[in-house]
């Protein structure tokens, strides 16, 4: 039995990792994945099994995972980034709720076939965005930041509102005959609204606390937080039902925007495991459906689906952003970006098992229909929200940007050299002065610290797909990538080769800590400095068959370096000790020259 367990259990991590990785090697996104590679493991073939792998433990780890996945989401919502937009998203958790349901209530009740009672509950548990969706999809659209902002905050409040109005209906499905629905609702909301907000709050200040108070040590303040969402998740739910997922995205929020203390490392340790559970979820919830499950798809069911896609999203946005500030281009992204995910899976299986047990037997369709819609939402969401961001303009496919770190005058010059080819450029710096030297130079500029948590939240990152760090300080290099690495992965973060000379090896900055090394390995701050102070230029040539490399490299000898390659579509290459490619004919290379007399042939 221990073997078959672990087993089980191995198989989980590893297909749920697996489907991750193919996911994004074909790029479609993960969840669709996830979702065939459980429901294939699981009904089709009977690999896996959760119902006798987990027994009654299934749905309290289930429940946990989403709570943890919820915490981390609350960690990354900042009030700056609402600045302008936070009717919109008041709106779209309210008004925008209340139309989601009510549409999804009455399709549901004039398509499916399906009792008022439960078409409510169907309708409360639609009304959920998925964050475990949106956000990838986000990172990887790269849209402007307000509208990406927007899309966020909804996705993630979205889904503590939608499980408390679910658990609402279904206390009011099982009241007994002599119990007020009133009563049962008033009481429930009451509840839910004041031990998620006060819970969370509570668990966020002792956070705080402990850190401010040095009451903990570093190694232990990731799984500390992890053990206080538990324990918020927990005691919420023990005075209410699913009112501990408020509680703990409450209490993530709340830890975002305190001043007290630094969370970065929180945040990031809680992302990672966001990826694994996610992974396991669907694995899980996927492989649990059976195979006469597939009967519930006909036309009804499938144009159920096209209304809340085509009907009750669009309504929901429109009524929610009338008087917004809002273009209409971001309207319509808003449109393309409601897909379901974990939560509503969650909550349609426990729910429904309930309601079965209860005798109610039209609750065998929830869990069918739910994962019907979430596969729906996210196959269309995920295939077409991409091209629409692009056609409306507001995301790119391929960013070719590039943040500089540093601002002085040899980075404003490079960064000019790769504006001039067509290449979008954002030049971060501290140092005032140079920052006003950029923008009297027609540079776009970030004036602040970098490695600031404010700084990914204020940057507005589309455009923008790398980061070249040209500090004099080594550590701030390493640092500047390491904090950009969440956003553009380590192979688009670059940073110059340690000063080795001031400090020694003993100075150098842990391998860890860094991203790809710039230009060559002993073209440090220094080296360039020194280059630019002796009257080093900077050079765009464009390659032909007529002038290539080999006569380029003939004309100046060894009196170049080689700094970034742009070809005929724009795409950048940014020359790194781990990346010399031969600049090819079509290409223009953008190189150091050095200040010495060059005789022309």
């Amino acid at each position: 039995m221990s073997e078959n367990f672990l087993i089980g259990l191995s198989a989980i991590i590893v297909l749920g990792i697996v489907a991750q990785w193919i996911a994004w090697r074909i790029q479609v996104p993960s969840i669709l994945v996830l979702l065939i590679t459980g429901f294939l493991a699981g009904p089709v073939t009977g690999f896996i099994d959760p119902g006798k792998l987990l027994g009654d433990s299934l749905f309290p780890i289930v429940s946990i995972s989403v709570a943890i996945i919820l915490f981390e989401g609350g960690l990354s919502l900042h009030f700056p980034k609402l600045k302008g937009v936070e009717d919109v998203v008041r709106q779209l958790v309210s008004t925008g709720v209340i139309v989601t349901w009510i549409t999804a209530t009455a399709a549901a009740y004039l398509l499916l076939d399906l009792s008022l009672s439960l078409s409510i509950l169907l309708g409360a548990i639609l009304v959920v965005t998925g964050p475990t969706v949106v956000i990838p999809l986000l990172q990887h659209l790269r849209v402007v930041n307000r509208i990406g902002s927007v899309a966020r905050w909804e996705g993630i409040i979205n889904d503590p509102i939608g499980a408390s109005l679910a658990v609402l209906v279904f206390e009011v499905i099982q009241t007994s005959a002599g119990e007020s629905v009133t009563t049962v609702i008033l009481s429930g909301f009451i509840k839910t609204i004041f031990l998620g907000i006060g819970l969370g709050f509570v668990g966020a200040v002792i956070m705080v606390l402990f850190m401010k108070k040095y009451w903990i040590p570093d190694y232990l303040q990731s799984p500390f937080a992890l053990m206080m969402a538990v324990l918020v998740f927990a005691a919420s739910n023990f005075f209410q039902h699913e009112s501990g997922l408020l509680a703990v995205t409450m209490m993530g929020i709340f830890l975002a925007n305190q001043k007290y203390v630094t969370i970065q490392h929180i945040a990031e340790f809680k992302e990672n495991l966001r990826v694994l559970l996610i992974s396991g979820l669907f694995i899980l919830l996927a492989a649990r459906l059976q195979t006469e499950s597939l009967s519930y798809i006909n036309l009804n069911s499938l144009i159920f689906l096209g209304v809340l896609i085509f009907v009750a999203r669009p309504l929901a946005v429109w009524l929610s952003t009338i008087r917004s500030q809002l273009n209409w281009k971001e309207r319509v992204f808003l449109f393309w970006m409601a897909p379901r995910g974990i939560v509503a899976a969650a909550v349609s299986s426990v729910f429904a098992l309930a309601l079965l047990e209860g005798n109610h037997q039209q609750a065998v369709v929830l869990v069918p229909m739910i994962f019907l819609v979430i596969i729906g939402t996210v196959t269309f969401y995920g295939l077409t929200a991409a091209p629409v961001a692009r056609w409306l303009g507001l995301a790119k496919s391929n960013p070719q940007g590039v943040i500089f770190v540093g601002a002085h005058d040899w980075a404003r010059a490079m960064a000019r050299e790769l504006q001039d080819t067509g290449i979008q450029v954002l030049l971060a710096d501290s140092n005032y002065q140079n920052i006003s030297s950029a923008r009297i130079e027609g540079l776009p500029t970030y004036y602040g610290n970098i490695l600031s948590e404010s700084a990914i939240d204020e940057i507005d990152t589309s455009g923008l797909g790398r980061l070249i760090a040209l500090t004099a300080n080594d550590e701030v290099n390493s640092l500047a990538a390491l904090h950009f690495m969440e956003i553009f992965e380590r192979a688009e973060v670059y940073h110059l080769p340690e000063n080795t000379k001031r400090g020694g090896s003993k100075s150098e900055v842990s391998r860890i800590l860094k991203g790809r090394t710039l230009f060559g390995n002993d073209i440090n701050y220094d080296t360039l400095s020194n280059l630019f102070s002796d009257g080093a230029e900077l050079k765009s040539t464009p390659l032909s068959e007529e002038f290539d490399y080999k006569d380029f490299r003939k004309h100046y000898k060894n009196s170049y370096i080689p700094l970034f390659l742009v070809d005929e579509d724009g795409n950048l290459t940014v020359i790194a000790t781990d990346n010399t490619p031969t600049p090819e004919p079509g290409q223009t290379l953008i190189s150091l020259i050095k200040k010495i007399e060059v005789s022309l042939p």
